[in-house]
């Protein structure tokens, strides 16, 4: 199973318009695919899902990611950075058998136009140490307000050649 993740709990963000067009294109050449956003994450994670501690709303997430082989992060700049939503979610996953020796891809967003490099090497440092197995090809969406078209999906010629490209190499991954 791959499961792309929304890496921000923004209401309407522009990361889950990305996560949802990876979920399609993933879908088309690919079965066993579901899309989490962490819009889904207990609004007291804080308080009753870390330190071992286990929610009945966060173990049908961690029951997701536990079932879960591959995982795609579509991750949004935040303050030169990942979003801290994304670090609270994987602390609070069980540590280390949530992602420990299994495989993912990441998707860099920014409104600005850099996509998120630093956020994206800074994730890359988390997921090294989980033991998450990072595919080479990470991608950097710059400028994604004037990415996405209206019903949501990447147009631009360039845009849709390299996310097609990662998903193809993220397949055989």
């Amino acid at each position: 199973m791959v499961t792309i993740i929304s890496s921000t709990n923004r209401p309407g963000s522009s990361t889950l318009k990305v996560a949802k067009y990876y979920h399609k294109k993933l879908a088309e050449k690919s079965a066993g695919v579901q899309l989490l956003s962490l819009e889904q994450l207990p609004p007291n994670i804080l308080i009753t899902d870390l330190y071992g501690k286990r929610s009945p709303e966060f173990q049908v997430i961690q029951d997701i990611i536990d079932a879960s082989e591959k995982f795609i992060f579509v991750i949004p700049e935040y303050n030169g950075s990942f979003p801290g939503a994304l670090k609270v979610f994987i602390d609070a996953c069980s540590f280390p058998y949530s992602f420990y020796d299994k495989k993912a891809a990441l998707v860099g967003v920014s409104s600005g136009k850099y996509g998120n490099i630093r956020g994206i090497d800074h994730f890359t440092g988390v997921c090294h140490y989980v033991h998450l197995n990072i595919m080479p090809l990470k991608l950097h969406i710059a400028n994604i307000k004037t990415e996405l078209n209206e019903q949501g999906d990447l147009f631009k010629e360039d845009t849709v050649k390299f996310t097609d490209e990662q998903i193809d190499k993220f397949i055989k991954y």
